[in-house]
């Protein structure tokens, strides 16, 4: 049962770092998108669009380790070596990256809190398995 839930919290962490790269990557120049961001105007969205959409490439090579983890933890069973250890390693990243977004300023504590909690969730998982 732990191991399912695992392969849920990871599922669901991979699935959000790919809706983080389509907002930072393909999305980026769209008012909705860079507001949420906290950019200020069209302008600084355009200056901040290239890290913006290297940041979202980096988001989704995490989902996409998450996911190969996922399905190879699913095929082989929680005796899969690989897929925990990608898993541990896709997972361990993200939460890594959301403590570093805390250090950004107290404004970034809510979108770290959000990036960092189904990974964070999904690494206590797999390690219990």
């Amino acid at each position: 049962m732990i191991g399912i839930l695992a392969l849920v919290f990871a599922g669901l962490a991979a699935l959000l770092h790919v809706v983080i790269f389509l907002m930072e990557s393909v999305l980026w120049t769209r008012p909705r998108v860079w507001k949420r961001f906290g950019v200020a105007d069209q302008g600084a969205a355009d200056i901040t669009r290239p890290m913006a959409y290297n940041q979202g490439f980096y988001n989704l090579f995490l989902a996409v380790g998450a996911g190969i983890g996922v399905v190879l933890w699913s095929v082989a069973g929680t005796g899969d070596v690989a897929g925990r250890t990608l898993l541990l390693f896709s997972l361990g990243s993200m939460v890594a990256a959301a403590l570093v977004l805390t250090t950004s300023g107290a404004k970034y504590f809510r979108p770290a809190v959000i990036q960092g909690t189904l990974p964070a969730v999904g690494f206590v998982l797999t390690l219990s398995a």
